[in-house]
C-alpha cells in the first residue's frame, strides 16, 4: 500500500530519535506523520446539545460545590470562634434540669412577648447559666426587662442602624485603634513604654474632709484611676489576643459605633472591657444592642460620664456600705488612708473584667441583666467582706492594696460562688438612695464651710448645679416613668372593674336562671307527684309533649 504525502506534513525524523513536538500553527492533513488520521463523526445538533446541557449542569455543580465549601469553612471557622471565645472555666457548672428550664424558656413560641415569672428566672439564674446559652440568655433577660418596664428611658439614643455608624468616622477611632493594638503589643512584651497610650479618664475624688465623726471619707490623689493605666481588653485571651485579628476587629467596630451613638460618653477604656465580655458571648451587632442595653437601660452610662461626678457617689457609697455592714474593716482602711478610689474604681468601671476571673464576671453579668446596676455595689460589698481576716492582717497601705488588687481577684471557685449566693440575698436599694442624697449635703455643707474666694465658690456652686440638673433630669425621667406605670396600673385597674362588672352580671343572670330552673323542677315536682298518686277510674291520658 503507498502512502500518499501530504505537502504540509513534517520531515521524517526517525533516524534522528525522539521527535521534536509539532508546531501548532501547521495545518492539520489528513494523514499524519506516523499514518492516516482518524476521521471524527460529526455530531449531530441532539448531541451537541446534550454535551452543552451536561456541561452546564457540571459547572452548575462546581459552583454549588464551592459554595457549599464556602459554607463549611465559614461555619467551622464560626465553631473555632465560638469555642476561642467561650474558653474560660465556669464558676457554676449547670446541671441538665436547669439547662432544660433555660431551654425551655428560650424555645418558647412568642417569648418576646411573654412575661415569665419573676421568680422563676431568679431561681434559673440562681442555679447557673449554661455557658452555650449565656449570649442568648441575657438577650432573653432584656426583653423581660422592656416588657416589664414598657416606657423607654427619656435618655434613650436615636435608633441608628448598627450598619449605619459603622460607616462613619468618629474621632474616637483612632484612640480605640490605638488601645487595642498596644493592649496585644505589651502583653506579648514587644512595646516599649513610651508607645503606652494613658487611660483617658482622669479623676480626683474631692475627700469630704469636713464630715463628722464617725461618717466616711472618700479619698483619693489626682491622676490616673488605679488599675486602668494602660489599655488592656483581655490581651491574653485567645479570640482577643490575634493583632487586628477578628476578636480586635469586632471590638473596635463596636466602641466605635458606640462613641457615635452617644457623643457625650464617646469612647473610654472601662468600656472595652464591658463590651469585650458582651462580644465573647454574642455576634458583634448583637453585643452593641446589648450594650446600648447596659448603658441606657440598666444606668452603668452615668458613670462613664466626662465629670465622673457619679464615679465618686459610687465611691462614697461603696465607704458608707463598708462603714455600716463591716466597722473595722472600714476603720482598718481609713487608718491607713486607703479609700474606696484606691482599689474600686476599675471595678465599677469595667464592672470586675479587668482583674477578676472571666467565669466569675460572666456571672456578675448574669446578675446585671437580671437586677440592675446596683449587682457591681453587692459583689464589691460581699467579696471585701469575705475577705476581711486576710485583709485585716496587713498592716500598711502598699500590703493591703496590693492584696485587694492582686490576691483577692485571684480566689478560688468555693469563693467565687460563695460571693455569688451572698449577691443574691442581698438587698441595698434604699441604702443608695440614702447615701446619694447624703453626699450632696455633704459637698454642699462642705462649700458653704471652706473658706473660698468668690471665683472658687461661684465655680464650685456651677458645678454643683450642673450636677443638681442632672439629678433633676434623672428625677424627672423616673417620675415620667413612674407616671406611665401608674397610667398602666390604672389602665389594668379599670380592665379589671369592668371585667369584674362583666362577671358579676353575668353571676347575676346564672342566679336569676338558677331561680327559674329550681321553681321548673319544683312545678315538675309537684306535676309527677300528681301524676303518680293512686286515684279511681280510668289513668288520665298524659300531657302533651311528654
Amino acid at each position: 500500500m503507498t502512502i500518499r504525502k501530504c505537502p504540509f506534513s513534517s520531515p521524517d525524523y526517525s533516524e534522528l530519535g525522539e521527535l521534536p513536538p509539532r508546531s501548532p500553527l501547521e495545518p492539520v492533513c489528513e494523514d499524519g506523520p506516523f499514518g492516516p488520521v482518524r476521521e471524527e463523526k460529526e455530531r449531530t445538533s441532539r448531541e451537541l446539545r446534550e454535551l452543552w446541557r451536561k456541561a452546564i449542569l457540571q459547572q452548575i455543580l462546581l459552583l454549588r460545590m464551592e459554595k457549599e465549601n464556602r459554607k463549611l469553612q465559614a461555619s467551622e471557622n464560626d465553631l473555632l470562634n465560638k469555642r476561642l471565645k467561650l474558653d474560660y472555666e465556669e464558676i457554676t457548672p449547670c446541671l441538665k434540669e436547669v439547662t432544660t428550664v433555660w431551654e425551655k424558656m428560650l424555645t418558647t413560641p412568642g417569648r418576646s412577648k411573654i412575661k415569665f415569672d419573676m421568680e422563676r428566672m431568679h431561681s434559673a439564674v440562681g442555679q447557673g447559666v449554661p455557658r452555650h446559652h449565656r449570649g442568648e440568655i441575657w438577650k432573653f433577660l432584656a426583653e423581660q426587662y422592656h416588657l416589664k418596664h414598657p416606657f423607654p428611658s427619656k435618655q434613650q439614643p436615636k435608633d441608628t442602624p448598627y450598619k449605619e455608624l459603622l460607616k462613619q468616622l468618629t474621632s474616637q477611632q483612632h484612640a480605640i485603634l490605638i488601645d487595642l493594638v498596644v493592649a496585644t503589643r505589651k502583653a506579648r512584651g514587644t512595646l516599649s513604654s513610651e508607645l503606652e497610650t494613658p487611660f483617658r479618664l482622669q479623676v480626683t475624688l474631692r475627700p469630704v474632709s469636713c464630715c463628722p465623726p464617725g461618717y466616711p471619707v472618700v479619698s483619693a490623689s489626682p491622676g490616673t484611676l488605679p488599675g486602668l493605666s494602660h489599655g488592656r481588653t483581655f490581651p491574653t485571651h485567645p479570640y482577643f489576643s490575634a493583632q487586628l485579628g477578628a476578636g480586635q476587629l469586632s471590638l473596635y467596630n463596636i466602641l466605635k459605633a458606640y462613641s457615635l451613638l452617644d457623643q457625650e460618653v464617646g469612647y473610654c477604656q472601662g468600656l472595652s472591657f464591658v463590651a469585650g465580655i458582651l462580644l465573647l458571648h454574642m455576634g458583634e451587632e448583637e453585643a452593641f444592642n446589648m450594650l446600648k442595653f447596659l448603658m441606657f437601660d440598666m444606668g452603668l452610662r452615668k458613670q462613664y460620664r466626662p465629670d465622673m461626678i457619679i464615679l465618686q457617689i459610687q465611691m462614697y457609697q461603696l465607704s458608707r456600705l463598708l462603714h455600716d455592714y463591716h466597722r473595722d474593716l472600714y476603720n482598718h482602711l481609713e487608718e491607713h488612708e486607703i479609700g474606696p478610689s484606691l482599689y474600686a474604681a476599675p471595678w465599677f468601671l469595667t464592672v470586675f473584667a479587668s482583674q477578676f476571673p472571666l467565669g466569675f464576671v460572666a456571672r456578675v453579668f448574669d446578675m446585671i441583666f437580671l437586677q440592675g446596676s446596683e449587682v457591681i455595689f453587692k459583689v464589691a460589698l460581699s467579696l471585701l467582706g469575705s475577705h476581711k481576716p486576710l485583709i485585716l492582717q496587713h498592716e500598711n497601705l502598699e500590703t493591703i492594696v496590693d492584696f485587694i488588687k492582686s490576691t483577692l481577684p485571684n480566689l478560688g471557685l468555693v469563693q467565687m460562688e460563695k460571693t455569688i449566693s451572698q449577691v443574691f440575698v442581698m438587698d441595698i436599694s434604699k441604702q443608695l438612695q440614702a447615701y446619694e442624697v447624703e453626699y450632696h449635703v455633704l459637698q454642699e455643707e462642705l462649700i458653704d464651710s471652706s473658706p473660698l474666694s468668690d471665683n472658687q465658690r461661684m465655680d464650685r456652686l456651677e458645678k454643683t448645679n450642673s450636677s443638681l440638673r442632672k439629678q433633676n433630669l434623672d428625677l424627672l425621667e423616673q417620675l415620667q416613668v413612674a407616671n406611665g406605670r401608674i397610667q398602666s396600673l390604672e389602665a389594668t385597674i379599670e380592665k379589671l372593674l369592668t371585667s369584674e362588672s362583666k362577671l358579676k352580671q353575668a353571676t347575676l343572670a346564672l342566679e336569676l336562671e338558677r331561680s327559674a330552673l329550681l321553681q321548673t323542677v319544683e312545678r315538675l315536682q309537684g306535676q309527677t307527684a300528681e301524676l303518680g298518686g293512686p286515684e279511681p277510674g280510668p289513668a288520665p291520658p298524659e300531657p302533651a309533649g311528654r
